[in-house]
């Protein structure tokens, strides 16, 4: 009686397949663990940026989905992700992001004029905001539609997935 072998590139497709449910599982369940827990009042709160104005999450986030990008001028992986956000701010999409101890308002401004950044963004200069939202990795990523927190991640991400998760949360709501 004869056996019958699959050809070596199915075994591979079935071993990619199980590879990647894995990885989604693993990476969902990280999302959530690392998941920032926002206090009451966080989307209305106030914020300033580094231009002067004042502005909230719930504003910005009112009929169109926002990422609010968390990182900071030292963090190794915000170098890859930053230029993804940055492009993302000049093709039009609602950014707001937040520095983590990144220096004072002067030194995070020439920091960010040196790298060609002009996305708006608040200084989280002492790290009192990413205590109260509970946010202890950078990079992270919130989107907020109509001042709800629809999903959050953490790491490294592209730009291409960080456009699906802003069109995701826009159809999804």
């Amino acid at each position: 009686m004869a056996t019958i072998t699959q050809p070596r590139w199915k075994r591979w497709g079935k071993e990619a397949i199980w590879l990647l449910l894995a990885g989604l599982v693993i990476s969902s369940l990280l999302d959530y663990w690392r998941g920032p827990t926002l206090p009451a009042g966080a989307m209305s709160a106030p914020l300033t940026l580094q231009d002067g104005s004042t502005t909230s999450l719930a504003a910005l986030s009112q009929g169109k989905p926002l990422l609010v990008y968390y990182w900071a001028s030292w963090c190794g992986v915000c170098r890859f992700t930053t230029p993804a956000v940055e492009q993302l701010w000049q093709d039009g999409g609602q950014v707001l992001t937040v520095a983590l101890r990144s220096g004072g308002d002067a030194q995070l401004r020439q920091g960010m004029t040196r790298k060609g950044l002009s996305f708006p963004t608040h200084n989280d200069e002492q790290g009192s905001l990413a205590a109260q939202w509970k946010i202890g990795v950078t990079p992270t990523f919130l989107i907020v539609k109509d001042g709800e927190l629809v999903s959050s991640t953490t790491g490294w991400s592209s730009r291409w997935g960080l456009q699906l998760r802003l069109l995701w949360a826009d159809w999804s709501r």
